[in-house]
């Protein structure tokens, strides 16, 4: 099993910033997981931000572009999403994901495993 804690949301004003790290830990979880986040607001289907591969690669959603960076820590077991100009339309709850079979299967948002995810409100 993989467990992953998530922290670092919060309220913030349109144009602020945020930086969410996540925590993962488990027997089972090893440096060559698929991690990434996603979001998801009331109302709304899941929405994919960002994902990492094993090699240190990433890739985005368009809505994520040239706002969020996501990375890791050297150690591999902690995740951050790094969020500037944030929009109101930001407006969520991210989730931080991990996944053994690999980014190509788990695209953005069809992770194995996931935390319980962290509230991020843009005020305008």
């Amino acid at each position: 099993q993989v467990q992953l804690v998530e922290s670092g949301g919060g309220s913030v004003q349109a144009g602020g910033s945020l930086r969410l790290s996540c925590a993962a830990s488990g027997a089972t979880y090893n440096n060559n997981y698929c991690r990434g986040w996603f979001r998801q607001a009331p109302g709304k289907e899941r929405e994919g931000v960002a994902i990492i591969r094993p090699d240190g690669s990433t890739y985005y959603a368009d809505s994520a572009k040239g706002r969020f960076t996501i990375s890791q820590g050297n150690a591999k077991n902690t995740l951050y999403l790094q969020m500037n100009s944030l929009k109101p339309e930001d407006t969520a709850m991210y989730y931080c994901a991990a996944d053994e079979r690999g980014c190509v299967v788990t695209g953005l948002t069809r992770f194995n495993y996931r935390g319980s995810g962290t509230q991020v409100t843009v005020s305008p």
